[in-house]
């Protein structure tokens, strides 16, 4: 099975009739059947979020949490708990409502592009998964070093012997800190992919302001999106279940990009959540 949503579900103008919409989780609902929280990487949610959440979607409705920042390195800073220890605990305390109802897909592990393959790296990567214990994870590179010539096969080989989810990336390759196409399940139950655009004049930080605006602002075309038709049927030999989220939301295009990748696939998902009928 494929199942194909978006990265957040408040920017995405297109979806939602009404301006300001608070029902906006609802609505998105009724278009798609699973969701990223990346709400949960600036702070790690309260449960009355999640259980909010988990009221306001279907009961087929999946999430996939993004791991808190602190988690993967981005701060560079002091973390504020008292441990590290304490820091996974909070955030795994944290999903408990959605694993309560049978919604969460996984947590996504991204990590930064400073984050290189190196001897320590690899150790850390072993203690978050003992950390998390038997919650399925993904995991993202955004640094080329993890994909040379020379070690991915033992990159992926690891993927696998660690039980991590890979998330596979579609971006542009723009030196060091993008990663390559690499269409490969490490998991045989579940696979991650984010299409993050292909915008490779404004994927590295120039030192402008609006840098993370321009980075996903991209738009795939049908043949760009057709692509990945032979993509998704390769690596369906390899796992059960695909999900793919669409990034590309600088210039509101991945709502559309999702839709029309379903369409291209011929996909009709049940379950989904009412649709809204509105009188204008």
């Amino acid at each position: 099975m494929i199942y194909i949503g978006l990265t957040g579900w408040g920017d995405h103008d297109s979806l939602y009739t009404r301006p300001n919409t608070k029902n906006k989780l609802s609505v998105y609902a009724s278009h798609f059947p699973v969701v990223e929280v990346d709400t949960a990487f600036y702070a790690i949610q309260p449960e009355s979020n999640s259980e909010k959440w988990v009221r306001e979607t279907p009961d087929s409705f999946q999430f996939i949490v993004k791991a808190y920042q602190g988690m993967t390195g981005h701060l560079q800073r002091d973390i504020p708990f008292d441990s590290w220890d304490e820091m996974f605990k909070k955030y795994k305390e944290s999903l408990q409502p959605y694993i309560r109802a049978n919604k969460l897909a996984m947590i996504l592990f991204q990590f930064p592009p400073f984050f290189t393959c190196t001897p320590k790296a690899i150790r850390y990567l072993r203690w978050c998964k003992q950390q998390m214990e038997d919650i399925p994870c993904a995991l993202e590179f955004r640094h080329q070093s993890w994909f040379a010539p020379s070690v991915r096969k033992e990159t992926l080989q690891f993927m696998k012997e660690e039980n991590w989810i890979h998330s596979i990336c579609d971006e542009p390759q723009a030196g060091s800190t993008s990663v390559p196409l690499v269409l490969k399940a490490t998991r045989k139950d579940k696979t991650l992919i984010r299409m993050h655009g292909r915008n490779i004049h404004g994927w590295n930080n120039q030192g402008k302001k609006n840098w993370r605006d321009v980075r996903y602002l991209y738009r795939y075309n049908d043949q760009e999106l057709s692509e990945w038709i032979r993509y998704l049927s390769e690596l369906q030999k390899h796992t059960n279940t695909i999900y793919m989220l669409f990034n590309n939301n600088s210039g509101g295009d991945a709502a559309d990009n999702a839709k029309r990748m379903i369409e291209l696939l011929g996909i009709e998902y049940k379950g989904l959540a009412p649709r809204q009928l509105s009188l204008f």
